[in-house]
């Protein structure tokens, strides 16, 4: 029992609001010595997974770029871009959003986009584009429009990466329906995701279109 220690380091590291990394690092050492590892074994194990797993770490290289791109003006562009266009909605622009999200979800492009790449750099600015068009925001508004931005994308990859074969929940589905007795084919859960995923976009295009009704004067 020993070994779980390393989880209860992580609860109190957390609880404490420590740094993360830091919390991560202290709770392998503490389970690996708890196991019986030597330190620098530990040390070792951790900078080997790391060397086999170190491009898992290339995403971490967008943050810094689109800072560099909201720095010169991504979103004032995105604005832009948005204030010249006179159909535009917020709910008709996130609900454009949310078919092109649930369309490459589809398809397995899960990290096409993002809430780093896509909406705060461009989506919710657009967002908030399109509605003070109509009126001005105050900050609860606001808030409001950019929380619906990054529920439209967590929404849309949830209900939809599901129809594409090969992804891990499907396998996760998989394996717990065949562990409790009920043997079906990858295939078919993908089909029966469908199904979900229209009545996702039923559900949230009426939340955008309650949205839009509250932007009218």
């Amino acid at each position: 029992m020993l070994v779980l220690a390393g989880l209860a380091v992580i609860v109190v590291g957390f609880a404490l609001r420590l740094n993360p990394f830091a919390v991560v690092v202290a709770a392998a050492l503490v389970t690996g010595v708890a196991a019986g590892l030597a330190p620098l074994a530990v040390v070792a194990a951790l900078g080997k997974a790391f060397a086999a797993n170190r491009f898992v770490s290339v995403i971490w290289l967008l943050v810094p770029v689109i800072g560099l791109l909201e720095r010169h003006g991504l979103q004032e562009r995105a604005r832009s871009v948005v204030a010249g266009i006179g159909a535009a909605t917020p709910g008709r622009l996130l609900g454009t959003y949310f078919v092109l999200r649930q369309a490459t979800a589809a398809l397995g492009l899960i990290a096409l986009a993002g809430q780093v790449q896509t909406v705060r750099p461009l989506v919710a600015p657009m967002a908030e584009a399109a509605a003070e068009r109509r009126r001005p925001l105050d900050d609860a508004a606001r808030r409001r429009l950019r929380a619906l931005a990054a529920a439209t994308d967590n929404i849309a990859v949830f209900f939809a990466e599901d129809i594409f074969i090969a992804i891990a929940s499907i396998l996760l589905i998989k394996g717990f329906l065949a562990a409790n007795g009920i043997v079906v084919s990858p295939f078919g859960l993908s089909v029966w995701a469908i199904p979900t995923a229209v009545a996702a976009l039923v559900v949230h295009g009426v939340r955008l279109w309650r949205l839009d009704r509250s932007f009218v004067w």
